[in-house]
């Protein structure tokens, strides 16, 4: 059975920005991992093209709806493969296959006596593509999220008979493991206990969304039909869109990643319309928090949005890669921070991991015919070194499958910490000047550079480039089937010839404003 993970579909109304760059990032980091820990993974992202807010968009600019789409899902797909996104299907919820997939769906739904005619009545935002609470008509409310005036509404809509799954989602919800974290889960909870309510799947006078089979005038609600995006990419496998098949496909999905502000429709529209169609519901649904920059919202008005693609520029994938896996609790929310930025890169991968490779891979080179010196105490397993190495395994291997990024990444910095602290302690420059002490430098220098073999080797899944670097200085390749072996303590040959160092991370300069 395939590990299924997603990020969201991510709606075109804009630009890519640095929030979806972090989702994507770390569900990369999560992909990596699972692979380097032989699962069969399938990774999947894509974008969510329907509903009023796309139409309106094209429309300020000229375009068709259509057209429109094409332009800002080619820079999703662009973006995420200068950012290295190691993503198995990318899907559009425009393409034909999804339109076959969601009449499937739907079919299957209204068999179950879930679908049924009423009247939506009540103020809507198109920013949110959603009615909010507030009806009264005699005060024209705005968005909170947006800041724009909500519209009222009074049409014909098709429903969804939620509140006919209220035990079912109550029950759902009720687990420890299904929704992470547990903020998240306790305000999943809270909604869920004031009552389900049947929320509306259809819209009536929009031109720009699916068509619902046997309701002209009808096209599908965005939300609908953008979940459904989920099964389509699965189905997308060069073999028929037939909902029977989503098992063999990888069907439920292990994970999804989203945004705290999506967390309501796939913690519970989501497993209800599931449920409804008979099909099985997510393993978990992850809800992470939001970048702020300095302390503040990022925005037009405030003119200090961070462009990813101008980031990527100037620092590269590792930089950004790095900081916001390593500084930020995966689930809180994350503030970036310019100053913070250069100095914990250039502290953690210049200085204490990079430093610390070029240095000892020089003495080595000197003073042991340009090679891995000689390990004349054979694989000491409990040598200090290979103890706290393997505690940085365990640590990474326990933290990763539980997207506890920053865990993972401080456990790799403190066994390149304790390396520095050996070799500083140990001090060869000064041993190797004395009579009888070059088998004793030796194995020194070899437990540092063993030392950051492993930090190369597990830094892979975080920041693939930099690993890639690192072992190339000490002569060695990733082998993605044979990962956990690589691990083991000792895997470096003694005698292996030792490239010229160069630096395998450059310095970063004070971000100039974007």
């Amino acid at each position: 059975m395939p590990y299924t993970l997603t990020t969201p579909l991510y709606y075109v109304n804009d630009q890519p920005h640095l929030g979806s760059v972090y989702t994507t990032l770390a569900c990369d980091a999560l992909a990596r991992f699972q692979r380097l820990d032989q699962l069969e993974v399938v990774f999947i992202t894509g974008v969510d093209e329907h509903g009023q807010k796309i139409q309106r968009m094209a429309d300020q600019k000229g375009m068709s709806p259509q057209s429109y789409c094409d332009t800002i899902s080619q820079r999703y797909r662009d973006l995420w493969s200068r950012w290295s996104i190691s993503q198995d299907r990318f899907v559009r919820t425009t393409n034909p296959h999804h339109s076959e997939l969601v009449e499937q769906f739907f079919d299957r739904v209204q068999a179950s006596g879930d679908i049924i005619s009423g009247r939506q009545i009540g103020w809507y935002c198109v920013g949110c593509e959603e009615y909010k609470d507030n009806t009264d008509h005699a005060v024209a409310p705005s968005c909170p999220i947006h800041q724009k005036a909500l519209e009222w509404r009074d049409e014909e809509n098709l429903f969804f008979r939620l509140s006919r799954y209220q035990n079912e989602i109550e029950q759902l919800v009720a687990q420890d493991d299904f929704i992470t974290p547990a903020n998240r889960r306790q305000e999943v909870r809270n909604f869920v206990a004031r009552g389900l309510r049947d929320f509306s799947i259809s819209r009536v006078n929009l031109s720009w969304g699916l068509p619902v089979p046997g309701h002209p005038g009808h096209v599908f609600y965005v939300w609908f039909d953008a979940l459904l995006g989920y099964l389509t990419a699965l189905l997308d496998d060069g073999g028929s869109i037939n909902l029977n098949r989503l098992k063999e496909c990888g069907w439920p999905a292990s994970i999804h990643i989203i945004g705290k502000d999506i967390i309501r429709f796939h913690a519970i529209f989501w497993p209800a319309m599931l449920l409804s169609a008979g099909l099985p519901i997510p393993q978990r649904i992850f809800g992470h928090g939001f970048l702020t920059r300095e302390g503040q919202k990022m925005g037009k008005s405030l003119g200090n949005i961070l462009d990813p693609g101008l980031l990527l520029n100037q620092y590269g994938a590792d930089a950004v890669r790095w900081y916001l896996l390593r500084d930020i609790q995966f689930g809180d929310d994350g503030d970036f921070q310019q100053q913070r930025f250069t100095c914990l890169v250039n502290n953690d991968l210049a200085n204490t991991i990079g430093n610390l490779l070029n240095r000892t891979s020089s003495m080595a080179r000197k003073w042991f015919n340009d090679s891995v010196p000689p390990n004349g105490i054979g694989i000491q397993v409990d040598h200090d070194l290979a103890v706290k190495a393997q505690t940085a395994i365990d640590t990474v291997f326990r933290s990763l499958p539980e997207l506890e990024f920053k865990s993972a990444a401080e456990a790799i910095l403190r066994l390149a910490i304790a390396a520095n602290s050996h070799l500083n302690n140990t001090a060869p420059w000064n041993r190797i000047k004395q009579p009888n002490q070059i088998d004793g430098v030796a194995e020194d220098l070899y437990v540092v550079l063993e030392s950051t073999r492993i930090v190369g080797l597990l830094l892979a899944p975080l920041v693939p480039d930099l690993s890639e670097r690192i072992l190339n200085q000490l002569a060695c390749k990733l082998d993605s089937k044979n990962w956990k072996d690589q691990l083991r303590w000792g895997g470096l040959i003694t005698g292996t010839k030792l490239p010229k160092p160069v630096p395998v991370m450059q310095r970063l300069e004070i971000m100039k404003d974007h």
